[in-house]
């Protein structure tokens, strides 16, 4: 009895591993949805097209990209963990809703390490730490001065209570013995028309959506929250060179499938992207985001996830942030 169970068992995995390269092997025979956790305009959504436009050409099949967002990315990307593990539906998300979202709110919808595949980081840029030209300093150094002679005075702005850049600046206040007000809003546009209008004095957030400003003199860039010099922004110092260490606010950009998707459909996923994103044309379009590409592999992508939780554990708890 115990060899028929053994010989069943192996009959069936083999069977399992066979239907799952013959379904890899098809792949793909209709279109390709990718669910993007965030709003059209939004850094995810700008790599989800630039992404989708590229591999639709290379499968031969329309690549369709839906916005889901809400909830701090949660809404979306639940939607793609609970979707069929076929290879037809993907996501694209950032660090929030796989990392510190399961510290932030009491229950999700989905677990992020059980019912998500990674696939790929497709592409990384940096947090920068920007101040309104009132404040009229031009390094970390004279910030952190002016900071600690007015505790309480000044108030940063964020893309929301426990996004990266209210984690980032909460670390930077407990580590250089701060304290600045947090004003969060609903996305990085208006946390950057907060520092404009003088609701707020600065904030870190992602190149994008300050570089502009910082280029036409309406912003200053001081730092740059990564853990060594970013290439899109090479002169600007980061906050450890200021002595303020382990800030690291990269604003990575990661495409996910639901769990149980076959391997060899998330092997071809991952090369199909690795090589979109550091093709010489995808390249220049992201520099000019102020991306850089990553394409690396789903075991580097989940080392990333748990090197973000580790990171954020202690500023979440520390500081009693909670989105419940």
């Amino acid at each position: 009895m115990k060899l028929k169970q053994i010989t069943g068992s192996v009959v069936a995995t083999s069977l399992l591993i066979t239907s799952g390269v013959a379904a890899a092997e098809d792949w793909p025979t209709k279109p390709v949805r990718v669910i993007v956790a965030f709003a059209p305009a939004s850094t995810p959504d700008i790599v989800a097209r630039l992404v989708s436009d590229k591999l639709a050409q290379r499968i031969g099949k329309p690549v369709i990209v839906e916005n889901k967002a809400g909830a701090a990315g949660n809404i979306g990307t639940d939607a793609v963990a609970k979707a069929a593990p076929d290879g037809y539906t993907i996501g694209v998300t950032i660090s929030g809703p796989l990392a510190a979202n399961t510290l932030l709110f009491k229950k999700l919808p989905y677990n992020p390490q059980t019912d998500l595949e990674p696939v790929t980081i497709a592409a990384t840029q940096p947090s920068v730490l920007v101040v309104s030209q009132q404040t009229s300093v031009n390094d970390v150094s004279a910030l952190l001065a002016k900071l600690r002679s007015n505790p309480g005075k000044y108030n940063y702005s964020s893309m929301g209570t426990g996004s990266i850049s209210h984690l980032a600046m909460a670390a930077l206040a407990s580590r250089s013995g701060t304290e600045i007000v947090h004003v969060p809003y609903p996305g990085s546009a208006q946390a950057v028309t907060a520092i404009l209008s003088g609701e707020t004095q600065m904030a870190v957030l992602p190149a994008a959506a300050v570089m502009p400003h910082v280029r036409a003199g309406k912003l200053k860039a001081v730092a740059v929250a990564t853990a060594k010099r970013s290439t899109v922004l090479p002169d600007l110092p980061t906050l450890a060179e200021a002595g303020v260490q382990d800030i690291q606010g990269d604003a990575w950009i990661g495409f996910v499938a639901p769990a149980k998707t076959p391997a060899a459909i998330v092997t071809k996923l991952q090369t199909e992207i690795a090589q979109i994103v550091n093709s010489e044309d995808i390249k220049q379009k992201l520099k000019m985001q102020f991306m850089e590409p990553v394409g690396g592999t789903p075991a580097e992508f989940r080392a990333t996830v748990q090197s973000d939780l580790a990171r954020w554990q202690p500023v979440i708890k520390a500081n009693n942030i909670t989105l419940d």
